[in-house]
């Protein structure tokens, strides 16, 4: 069991950038997942989640990224995006994605079972 983060890299400000997260060993789908980012001298964050436990799609997106960032599902290829458009410097941050049976769009680290080991995103003014 296991999830696979990448798509992170160095870009100036206002490019945009994709993040994956591959599952192997388990599927996707049957889970909530979410991103989490952690910048320098900060906690970790939630900043977007994705649920279909209720038998709809569900989002939910920081407030420092909506509008900005999209989350979507692709479950032929077992994966979670984060699509991140108009980037600045302060989204500059190592992102996690983490999956788990959380309930709807749970924000808490410590609800989510599997994590991603992490891809660093740095954002240039």
């Amino acid at each position: 069991v296991q999830l696979q983060a990448s798509g992170g890299g160095l870009v100036q400000a206002g490019e945009s950038l994709r993040l994956s997260c591959q599952a192997s060993g388990f599927t996707l789908g049957d889970y909530a997942v979410a991103w989490f980012r952690r910048a320098p001298g900060k906690e970790r964050e939630a900043i977007s989640c994705t649920d279909d436990s209720d038998g709809y799609s569900q989002y939910f997106y920081a407030d420092s990224v909506k509008g900005r960032f999209t989350i979507s599902r692709d479950g032929a290829k077992n994966t979670v995006y984060l699509q991140m458009n108009s980037l600045k410097p302060e989204d500059t941050a190592v992102y996690y994605c983490a999956a788990g049976n959380t309930g709807p769009l749970n924000q808490k680290p410590y609800k989510y079972d599997y994590w991603g080991q992490g891809t660093l995103v740095t954002v240039s003014s």
